[in-house]
């Protein structure tokens, strides 16, 4: 979600097994039997933040490869329309953060990548990222094309 020149971003703080704690992450999560990606997106986005969204942008797919034996699949989207009422997020705290600020904070380095396609005003990408079961990401493919890891990508 973005308004203002900011991102609503999450600080994941509430629940000690979670493979994003103290990470700041967008909001979102997965989807409920059924759903559609439309469906989880609106949601999900409810539940953590009150807003109901009026205006959004499928900006990416991204492919998560954690460990040996998982893979994840997200939906990437954009949204600057909303109406509602903010309320407290059972997850962490959520806080509007200035785009230029988001890569300062304790993100994914993964997320450091889409987060500058998005900035950059990628129509559509398709990232993968591979993490090994320490969190580092070992390898980052966009559209089919390797990145190299930790460095900018240029195309």
């Amino acid at each position: 979600m973005e308004r203002d020149g900011k991102y609503l971003m999450l600080h994941r703080t509430v629940k000690e097994q979670d493979v994003n704690k103290d990470k700041w992450i967008g909001v979102g999560g997965h989807f409920e039997r059924n759903e559609s990606p439309e469906e989880c997106l609106l949601r999900e986005v409810w539940e953590e933040t009150g807003y109901t969204l009026t205006s959004w942008q499928y900006r990416g797919i991204v492919t998560f490869i954690y460990g040996e034996d998982t893979a994840e699949y997200m939906s990437l989207y954009t949204a600057d329309g909303f109406t509602g009422t903010p309320h407290p997020c059972d997850e962490g705290d959520l806080e509007w953060v200035d785009k230029e600020k988001v890569a300062d904070l304790n993100i994914w380095e993964g997320d450091r990548i889409f987060f500058r396609l998005l900035q950059e005003e990628r129509p559509f990408f398709s990232l993968k990222l591979v993490y090994d079961e320490s969190d580092t990401l070992l390898e980052a493919v966009l559209d089919g094309r390797p990145l190299a890891v930790g460095e900018k990508e240029d195309a």
